[in-house]
C-alpha cells in the first residue's frame, strides 16, 4: 500500500502559518498610520494618501534584504534585530531622496516556520516601522521546505515613501570644492558580512568577549543598521545641503559618487576619522588590504552629506538627534 503524502508531511503547515498571522496582529496594527485601511490577512495592503499639502507628490520605493548578516542571528539566537535592520535600511535609501517613508512590506522564508522566531523577526519589523512612522501594512511568510536548512530563513522589504518634486535631493547641484561630511554609525549595519565572517568566525566564536569591542563577536555584528531619517529630516533644511548618500554595499566612495554628477568625484580624507574597533579587529584578524577595507565597510560612516564650503560651520553646528556626529571627511573634485 502506498504511503499517504499531505502537504503537512511534505513539509508546509498551513494552520502554523495562520496561527501565526493572528499571532501578528497586534504588532502590525501597532504600526499603523491613519491612511492604512485594511487589517491584516488580506491579499493586499490598501492604503489611501493625503497629498493635499503636495504639489506635485512623486512616489519613493526601495528593497533590499539584510544579506548574510542573518547567519550571525542564527548562530546567536538574536531574531529580532535583524527586522530593524531591513526597515531601517529601506528607509535610509528613499529618506536619502528627502522621501518621507509611508509603508513597508516583508517577505519572510524559511524551510520550516518556527513561531518565535518568526514572532521575534516581526517584532523588529513593526519597533523599526513605529520609530520610522510608518505602516507595516502587509507581507508574504512562505515555507519552504529543501530549500533551506534547518533554522535558516531569509528576509526582504520593501518600503515606499513620497516627496514633492521639487523637494527631491538628488545631488545634481553638487559642484567641484563642495565638501563631504560624514555621519558616524556604530558597526557593519548591514553589509561586508561575507567578509567580517570569513576573517571573525574562523578565529572566534560569536558568544567570545573580545576586550578590544567591549562585546561578543555576536553583540558587535549585531549592532542594529540605525535610521538617519531623522538626521536627514534635520538637516535637508539645511541651507545649501545639495546631497545624502547612504553609505552601503560599495563603501564611502562609490555610494556617494551614485549623487555625484557626472566629471566630479568624490574624494576622501581617509584620516580624518578613526575606525571602529569592530573594523579595526576585522583587517588586523584577517591581514585585509585597505583597497577591500573601504569597499567593503562604511568604516564608521553611515551617511554623507555634501554641502558648499560656506555653509559647513552652520550644518557642523546643527543639533542632530540619535547621538551621531558629523565630521568633514573630503570634498568634490574634478579628479583624483
Amino acid at each position: 500500500m502506498s504511503k499517504k503524502h499531505t502537504y503537512k508531511s511534505a513539509g508546509v503547515d498551513v494552520d502554523a502559518g495562520n496561527r501565526f498571522v493572528k499571532s501578528i496582529g497586534d504588532l502590525v496594527a501597532g504600526t499603523h498610520r491613519p491612511e492604512v485601511v485594511t487589517s491584516i490577512g488580506g491579499f493586499g495592503g490598501l492604503f489611501q494618501p493625503d497629498f493635499s499639502s503636495m504639489k506635485q507628490p512623486v512616489l519613493v520605493s526601495s528593497v533590499d534584504g539584510v544579506g548574510t548578516k542573518l547567519i550571525i542571528a542564527f548562530k546567536t539566537g538574536v531574531y529580532d534585530t535583524v527586522g530593524q535592520c531591513l526597515v531601517n535600511h529601506c528607509v535610509n535609501d528613499i529618506a536619502v531622496c528627502g522621501a518621507e517613508p509611508l509603508f513597508f512590506l516583508d517577505y519572510f522564508s524559511t524551510g520550516k516556520l518556527e513561531q518565535d522566531v518568526a514572532y521575534d523577526v516581526l517584532k523588529g519589523f513593526s519597533v523599526a516601522c513605529r520609530e520610522n512612522g510608518c505602516a507595516l501594512i502587509g507581507g508574504e511568510t512562505a515555507e519552504m521546505p529543501d530549500i533551506y536548512a534547518e533554522g535558516e530563513f531569509d528576509l526582504a522589504g520593501t518600503v515606499v515613501g513620497v516627496v514633492d518634486k521639487d523637494k527631491i535631493v538628488d545631488g545634481s547641484g553638487i559642484q567641484s570644492g563642495d565638501v563631504i561630511l560624514g555621519v558616524t554609525g556604530n558597526g557593519l549595519h548591514t553589509n561586508g558580512y561575507s567578509l567580517a565572517r570569513k576573517v571573525l568566525l574562523s578565529r572566534y566564536d560569536v558568544n567570545d568577549h573580545v576586550d578590544e569591542l567591549g562585546s561578543t563577536i555576536g553583540e558587535s555584528l549585531l549592532q542594529i543598521h540605525p535610521s538617519y531619517l531623522r538626521v536627514i529630516r534635520k538637516l535637508k533644511g539645511s541651507a545649501g545641503v545639495r546631497g545624502f548618500a547612504h553609505i552601503t554595499g560599495g563603501g564611502i566612495v562609490g555610494n556617494t559618487e551614485r549623487i555625484v554628477p557626472e566629471g566630479l568625484v568624490p574624494v576622501i580624507d581617509w584620516d580624518s576619522w578613526e575606525w571602529p574597533a569592530i573594523f579595526r579587529l576585522i583587517q588586523k584578524e584577517g591581514e585585509v588590504p585597505v583597497v577591500d577595507m573601504r569597499q567593503a565597510f562604511n568604516l564608521g560612516i553611515g551617511l554623507t552629506v555634501v554641502v558648499p564650503p560656506e555653509n559647513v560651520d552652520s550644518v557642523l553646528k546643527t543639533q542632530i538627534p540619535g547621538g551621531f556626529q558629523i565630521i568633514p571627511i573630503g570634498e568634490i573634485r574634478t579628479s583624483r
